[in-house]
């Protein structure tokens, strides 16, 4: 466990501050209300192709930054955080622009001292425990521990890495991190969830599929927008409209969602508390984001076991996968920063030494686990 307090570094446009949604406001107020204003239209950072480009011209006025908009509850997250850690502002800005930055963080955020306003365009040489950042390049250059992207509309293509959809979410990674998962080693004897964690190409779904052989092992149905395919069970997934799974996902139905190749996927705790209750062990391959969800909720009743391989034959699954050119680039371009994800998990499981070491072992760790929390 550490023994030094965190030190977090907060990006400030699109994480504190409206800077994309602000820029099309203006725009809309300039020219009307164009369908290309919608902040959901926005899929990559930067050039989009059309009158939307205009927006960035706003990132480089003083005026438009001294008057950003802050995100409901950003003081009160900042404030919380500053419980936990030592908070640091990483935030670009032309230099033009570093003193109105500079002056509306320090007003609004006047709980983080002066010195620790860090206002340039090399994150990557910060050194820090954790990074919160809505740029994918910052996120995949960043040299922090632990770097978490804010989900944005600009970078929802990208799955596989430790991301949040609000301060909350951020709140309770921090804690996790800061305990380093040392409250309690999981205990599943009488029943719980087997998160398994690891990057496209490393057998989580063929260990899954080895492991439900056995009784104790049951995998709950998933619900996602992607098309059945040919020949594949109807009980495989639950198979909803994508207008369906985000009204359900607003509802606060799933545990946890993610996004691959473009289809939604969301895991409900009415299929998984059954299994529990009844014993046994819900097997689930998930991403980073979904396992940590599941930790919040079943606590030492859940069990992250990382499944790794050789990164060369994850790449050969990879390129061979039958799924979009797009797809297998972003899954590529995350796949240093989820090998990092390693250290959030209980145990890992090697796929290079054979499908039935890998269960073998899930079931020797689940028993080591079991007897060193004979209380509990």
């Amino acid at each position: 466990m550490r023994k030094y307090r965190l030190r977090i570094g907060l990006d400030v446009d699109d994480v504190l501050y409206e800077c994309n949604s602000y820029a099309l406001e203006l725009l809309k107020q300039k020219y009307g209300d164009d369908p290309v204003f919608d902040i959901e239209r926005i899929r990559s950072w930067g050039l989009q192709g059309n009158l939307a480009d205009e927006r960035l011209k706003y990132f480089s006025d003083p005026d438009f930054v001294a008057s950003q908009p802050m995100f409901p509850g950003a003081q009160k997250f900042v404030r919380e955080l500053c419980e936990l850690a030592d908070v640091f502002f990483v935030t670009a800005v032309p230099a033009n622009c570093m003193s109105a930055r500079a002056k509306r963080l320090r007003e609004d955020f006047p709980e983080v001292p002066a010195g620790n306003l860090l206002i340039g365009t090399r994150k990557d040489i910060v050194n820090l425990d954790i990074l919160l950042d809505d740029a994918a390049h910052n996120i995949s250059s960043s040299q922090a521990s632990y770097p978490v992207l804010m989900r944005q509309p600009w970078n929802s293509g990208l799955s596989g890495l430790l991301s949040v959809n609000s301060y909350g979410d951020f709140i309770h990674l921090a804690k996790m991190i800061g305990k380093s998962f040392v409250e309690k080693k999981p205990d599943l004897r009488k029943g719980g969830v087997l998160c398994l964690v690891g990057p496209s190409g490393t057998g989580k779904t063929k260990i899954c599929s080895e492991l439900i052989k056995d009784p104790m092992f049951v995998r709950p149905i998933s619900t996602t927008t992607r098309p059945r395919r040919v020949d594949e069970p109807g009980r495989s997934y639950r198979f909803i409209s994508e207008e369906q799974f985000i009204k359900e996902k607003d509802a606060g139905r799933f545990i946890e969602t993610t996004v691959y190749s473009s289809y939604y996927f969301g895991t409900s705790d009415r299929q998984i508390s059954p299994i529990v209750r009844s014993g046994k062990i819900a097997v689930i391959p998930i991403d980073i984001c979904g396992a940590i969800s599941m930790k919040k909720v079943y606590r030492s009743r859940a069990c992250l076991v990382f499944t790794d391989r050789d990164k060369q034959n994850i790449l050969m699954d990879i390129i061979s996968r039958d799924t979009t050119d797009e797809d297998k680039v972003h899954r590529m371009m995350s796949l240093d920063l989820e090998l990092r994800n390693i250290e959030f998990c209980d145990f890992a499981v090697r796929y290079d030494e054979g499908l039935d070491k890998c269960v073998e072992k899930i079931k020797e760790e689940l028993r080591i686990a079991a007897r060193r929390n004979p209380d509990v």
